[in-house]
Order: structure tokens, then C-alpha cells, then sequence
């Protein structure tokens, strides 16, 4: 089968065939315990029943129809995600990397609009956007952009976290119209910022005139024990992004607006020909309901402060661990040298991490992972790091 696929991935030797809560089997019916929900996309783990119904009824009564048209469910899951986050509008596209484009059309035509004719967005260091030519021009890591020159023009970087940094741009670029960050770098290792780093770039947008445009693709849905990770610092963006847990499998983007922002695509500027379609939006609806009706929500909170204060517990201290951190179900192991030989050893003991940023554990497991299976997740990475530590040489 390879040979007739592009070599894109560097995909590990084992194929699931089917996958039950937070479970997935291999073609042998072996199980394993997943810790990264398909990067953050499973947050109601596999084949989550109410999901599937709506997928099954909807499949039944109408996949797509084009934008040409009223697309009743899309209404209704613009109305719900934009009251979730105090938003006005939504655009709907097939993806993250969809849903930051439209973030970054939306600046520019805003820049373009209060009469700036090469707007420019500050984004940051060690930041993931996407992999399109945009986002990954957006994006601060060198891996991704390499041998894809030019990239496109209008973008300012700066250090994540360093509100100074950002500061000083203000003061010498006077083309910026918007600061596109990440409220939780994944891809760049769970990082974290300053607590009150979101709430000085909302004030430094307000003061300049900027649009706020937060990339929620990872945090967002529940994960970081809110709705959205920037709810925790009590400010509103300009824009979202999110994709992802939204459609809990099923591909779906989101690019949420508010204020002057939410009415600068005129019909014309912007489109997506699945973007939004029924069968999408109402899987998303269903993703919705189950969360909240299962208080997701508050136990990715109750449940990271859980298993962070059990990595801290067992690794806390222990020579090669420079750092553990998270947020919600956003949890990140640093240690002081590579450790992607990890996931392999996690895998041949029935559990699935990443590692990511080179020498970073990353887990981001199911909301809806029970007691139980989050102390195995917690267990079975401590004991997994502890004996790399001891058979491995410093990085």
C-alpha cells in the first residue's frame, strides 16, 4: 500500500482497525491505551456513540449540499460555538490550516481596509499554524518552511511569551494590523506562557488599533479545562481558530470573529466548497452536546491537575527532567535530551504518546478517560522516562 502513497509521514509500523472510548486496536486485536486522541482531535475518544448516531442519521438524510445555499445545521453551529465564546460570526472550512487562512485574509483585508498597504501580522517563535503556504510562512519553525521559499510576505516575528518583544514591534512597524498566537504552543511542547501574556497582547491590540487572533486549534474544546484556553485569563479575541476535537474525527475548521472583524468578508472574499457542509456541522453539534452534557469540560480541568500533580510526583527532581508543565489535558515532559525513541517503547507497552519539539513528552488523552486509565497513563510514562533516563547518555 505505501508505494502508492506519497511519503509525507513518517508513519509507525502498526495499523488500527478499530478504536472503542479511549482504546484503539491494531489488526491483531491488540489494545492500546491512547494518550494523544489522534493529536487532539478525539477528545470523546472512538466511535463515541452519540457521535456516531450523528454521523450514521445525518449520512442518511443529507451529506452536502454547496454554500450556494441555507445550510440549516451550519446556522446552528455558528449560533452555538459563537455563544460559547462570545463570538459574532463564523466561517466554516475543512480544517485548522483552512481556519487560520481565513484568520489571515481577515487581517489583511482589515489592514487594507483602514489604509495600510502591506499589513503585517506579528506571530511568534516555535508557533504551528498549519502546513498550507500561509500558515506555514505564519508558522515559527524552521523544519516546516525549509525548501518552500519564497514564503509569503507579512509576517513579524517575535519570542513567545516576551510581551516586551511585542512591545517593541508596536514601536517600529507601524504595518502591523494583528498578532496571531497560540494561548498553549502544542507542536512547539506544551508551552505555556506568562500568565498575564494574553491579557498585555489584548491590551497592546486595543492601543494600536490590532486585531487579537487566537489559534485555538489545539487548546480549544474543553481541553484546557475551559471552552477555550484564553477564557482563563477573562479577554476576548478578535478571531479563533479552531478545528480538531470539534469534529471529533469528522474534518471540520472554524474561524470565529467578533466586532469589525466579524464584517470584513464580503461574499466573494473568501469560500470553502465543503467547508460548513451538513454532515460536518452536525457531527460538531453532537460533539457539542456530548461535552456538555457529560461536564467535560470541568473534568479536563479537575483531571490535568490530577495527572500533572502525578508526573510531578514521579519525576519531579530527577536528573534529565528540565521541565513539566500543562494545562487541562495539555501536559508536556521536558527532558534534557531527544526522546523520540520513546514513543516506540511506550507502544510496545500498549500505550500511544508523541514526543514533540524534539525532547518533549506530549499527552493529550481523552476527555473522557476514567480515573483509572489516567493513573496507567501517568504510571506508564513515569516508569517509561525514568528507565530512558537511566539507559540513555545527555542530548
Amino acid at each position: 500500500m505505501s508505494d502508492y502513497l506519497m511519503h509525507t509521514y513518517a508513519r509507525q509500523p502498526i495499523t488500527f482497525v478499530r478504536g472503542e472510548g479511549p482504546w484503539l486496536y491494531d489488526d491483531n486485536d491488540r489494545r492500546y491505551l491512547d494518550a494523544i486522541s489522534g493529536i487532539a482531535v478525539c477528545g470523546l475518544g472512538h466511535a463515541h456513540p452519540a457521535v456516531s448516531d450523528a454521523v450514521c442519521e445525518q449520512a442518511r438524510t443529507l451529506m452536502h449540499t454547496s454554500n450556494l445555499y441555507q445550510v440549516e445545521t451550519q446556522s446552528r453551529l455558528g449560533q452555538r460555538l459563537c455563544t460559547l465564546a462570545g463570538m459574532d460570526a463564523a466561517f466554516f472550512s475543512n480544517s485548522g490550516a483552512e481556519a487560520n487562512e481565513a484568520a489571515i485574509k481577515i487581517a489583511r483585508l482589515y489592514g487594507h481596509n483602514h489604509h495600510i498597504a502591506e499589513p503585517e501580522i506579528v506571530v511568534m517563535e516555535h508557533s504551528f499554524h498549519g502546513r498550507t503556504l500561509a500558515t506555514l510562512s505564519a508558522t515559527g519553525n524552521r523544519k516546516v518552511q525549509a525548501g518552500f521559499e519564497p514564503l509569503v510576505r507579512g509576517f513579524v516575528r517575535a519570542p513567545y511569551g516576551d510581551i516586551e518583544a511585542v512591545r517593541q514591534i508596536a514601536a517600529n512597524r507601524p504595518n502591523v494590523v494583528a498578532v496571531l498566537v497560540e494561548p498553549v504552543q502544542g507542536e512547539g511542547g506544551i508551552c505555556i506562557p506568562p500568565d498575564d501574556y494574553l491579557n498585555g497582547l489584548r491590551s497592546l491590540c486595543d492601543e494600536h488599533g490590532w486585531l487579537l487572533m487566537l489559534d485555538e486549534i489545539q487548546s480549544g474544546m474543553g481541553r484546557a479545562g475551559r471552552w477555550f484556553a484564553h477564557q482563563l485569563n477573562g479577554i476576548r479575541p478578535d478571531v479563533m481558530t479552531l478545528a480538531k476535537a470539534l469534529g471529533n474525527g469528522m474534518p471540520i475548521g472554524a474561524c470565529l470573529a467578533c466586532g469589525e472583524a466579524a464584517r470584513t468578508f464580503a461574499p466573494g472574499n473568501h469560500g470553502s466548497t465543503f467547508g460548513g457542509n451538513p454532515l460536518a456541522c452536525r457531527t460538531a453539534l453532537a460533539v457539542i452536546d456530548a461535552i456538555e452534557s457529560n461536564g467535560l469540560v470541568e473534568r479536563a480541568a479537575a483531571l490535568g491537575q490530577r495527572m500533572l500533580a502525578g508526573l510531578h510526583d514521579g519525576l519531579s527532581g530527577r536528573s534529565g527532567v528540565t521541565d513539566i508543565r500543562g494545562l487541562g489535558l495539555l501536559l508536556g515532559i521536558e527532558l534534557d535530551r531527544p526522546c523520540a525513541e520513546l514513543v516506540e517503547r511506550a507502544r510496545e507497552q500498549g500505550l500511544l504518546i508523541n514526543v514533540t519539539a524534539g525532547n518533549v513528552i506530549r499527552l493529550l488523552p481523552p476527555l473522557i478517560i476514567d480515573d483509572a486509565q489516567a493513573q496507567a497513563i501517568v504510571d506508564g510514562v513515569v516508569a517509561l522516562v525514568r528507565e530512558f533516563l537511566s539507559s540513555t547518555p545527555e542530548g
